[in-house]
């Protein structure tokens, strides 16, 4: 499968701490609508659960204009999650229960994406953005719209227990998290 590829001269983005909060934070109560057609409470789940946000996914044959290179952190969604889909075999054998990508954009517009890049992992929507305010998560805003700054959670019975952020490049977060994996002394056993 195809992992598009990123211009080198994208803008890092700078830990303006703004995600220092969460680790050790009780995820809170919230029912997210998913591509699966049901609605997932991360927080009511057993195990552990990686859920990377990401600012937008871009439509098929979508020109991507320079104003959203220039924008640290934003360019690289889709290779983002294609990296978790690449891995989720990895993930599954060093005991997470379950994968997420979260954005901001509606169920039916995640739906293609997950169509067209084969992403064998369920994506979240918080159109209404009650993730964002309930854990206070770092946004900018383009054409009009909030867009949740690329960040990776590791939800554990409901607790928050790690945190990515800032994530750069996109394409290597899910390598990142399981290095973690690895490391991690309580992981399960494969």
């Amino acid at each position: 499968m195809s992992n598009p590829g990123l211009p080198s001269d994208l803008p890092r983005p700078e830990d303006d701490g703004a995600c220092n909060h969460l680790k050790g934070t009780t995820f809170p109560s919230l029912s997210l609508p998913s591509t699966a057609g049901d609605s997932v409470d991360p927080a009511s789940l057993s195990g552990l659960s990686i859920l990377f946000c990401y600012p937008r996914t871009g439509a098929p044959n979508e020109n991507i204009p320079t104003e959203w290179n220039a924008i640290p952190g934003a360019r690289g969604c889709t290779p983002q999650a294609c990296s978790f889909r690449d891995a989720s075999k990895d993930f599954s054998e060093l005991g997470v229960s379950r994968i997420f990508g979260v954005s901001t954009q509606d169920t039916s517009y995640q739906q293609e994406i997950k169509e067209r890049v084969q992403l064998p992992y369920q994506l979240l929507s918080d159109e209404k953005l009650e993730m964002v305010t309930a854990l206070t998560l770092p946004t900018f805003e383009y054409q009009g719209k909030a867009l949740i700054k690329r960040l990776t959670l590791a939800v554990e019975d409901g607790k928050i227990v790690r945190v990515w952020y800032p994530v750069f490049p996109p394409d290597k977060s899910a390598s990142e998290v399981l290095e973690w994996l690895k490391r991690r002394p309580e992981k399960a056993k494969a």
